[in-house]
């Protein structure tokens, strides 16, 4: 992986639904200081965010056993998203598979490409 692909990872995460505002906060302040003296401390503050924000399994299926999920996408939603979450589970996942989540755990495994 490149740090291009870590940047295109970066605009997927962000684009999507899921992303938490905070998440999304932290991934464009990286992406507008690429090339700059803040992008260091900016691919930190993402990292940081992502360390935090990325669902581990656990979490995702206690939230989609939660009522929110009802409250967010009707019954019927919840309950494909409650199933997706104990498959994904059952599959031997360790984290959410998400818009956001999915980009932002593989930009983590390659911290170090924008870290250095």
């Amino acid at each position: 992986m490149k740090k291009g692909d870590i940047i295109e990872l970066a605009k997927k995460m962000i684009a999507a639904p899921s992303c938490y505002a905070g998440l999304k906060e932290a991934g464009q302040n990286w992406l507008d200081a690429i090339g700059t003296a803040d992008e260091k401390a900016a691919a930190q503050k993402l990292i940081a965010e992502l360390e935090g924000d990325v669902t581990d399994i656990e979490h995702l299926v206690a939230f989609a056993h939660s009522e929110i999920p009802a409250q967010l996408f009707g019954e019927e939603g919840a309950k494909k998203f409650a199933a997706h979450a104990d498959e994904l589970k059952a599959s031997g996942a360790k984290f959410c598979d998400c818009a956001a989540c999915a980009p932002g755990l593989e930009i983590l495994k390659n911290k170090a490409l924008i870290l250095d």
